[in-house]
């Protein structure tokens, strides 16, 4: 049963609360692993539109030591289901590509003490909504990386802009495909 029901009611105050309060990610923890994603956090009506489920890969490469990723749409069956990913052209439909990074690196609207997801970094075109994105993601459980909390925020240049959007990740399996970092183009 996914530990992700422990916390899709709970409220966005206890969500940042946790966020606040979590503990480091070690980068080498959480290399060539898939996670099972949960949103939490957002309107219904929202992640009828979107999605509640989805897989999140992370991926060192082994050339150059950069920690990367990418989000996967996967076929809502709710919470326990599989994560069969939606494919487009026989390969899974990935989006959201990120780089891995350190929070002290950011100004962010709240402290945290995790890493950073930048979407800014991953590739992603300039004009795709993501590449605004950062994601700061804690372990709720000090010195492990099997359950992390991450929360969204929009990186405007001159302001920062939090989402009501959290997330729940769950380590589900090793990475087997490595997908390419996309080409940023405008």
């Amino acid at each position: 049963m996914s530990v992700a029901r422990e916390f899709v009611d709970l409220p966005r105050p206890e969500l940042a609360r946790l966020l606040r309060e979590g503990h480091p990610v070690d980068p080498a923890a959480i290399a060539d692993f898939v996670y099972r994603g949960t949103s939490l956090g957002i309107p219904g009506w929202v992640e009828r539109l979107a999605w509640k489920v989805f897989a999140k890969t992370f991926h060192c490469d082994p050339a150059t030591g950069v920690l990367r990723g990418w989000n996967v749409r996967i076929r809502q069956q709710g919470l326990d289901g599989p994560l069969d990913p939606l494919l487009r052209r026989g390969r899974p439909l990935t989006f959201g590509h990120f780089r891995v990074v350190a929070c002290d690196e950011y100004v962010m609207p709240v402290a945290v003490r995790g890493l950073m997801l930048d979407y800014g970094l991953g590739g992603n075109a300039r004009l795709d909504p993501t590449a605004r994105l950062r994601d700061p993601v804690v372990a709720l459980t000090r010195g492990s990386a099997d359950v992390l909390l991450g929360w969204s925020y929009l990186d405007l240049g001159v302001a920062r802009v939090g989402t009501p959007s959290y997330f729940l990740l769950e380590r589900h399996a090793p990475l087997a495909d490595v997908v390419a970092p996309p080409r940023a183009q405008n």
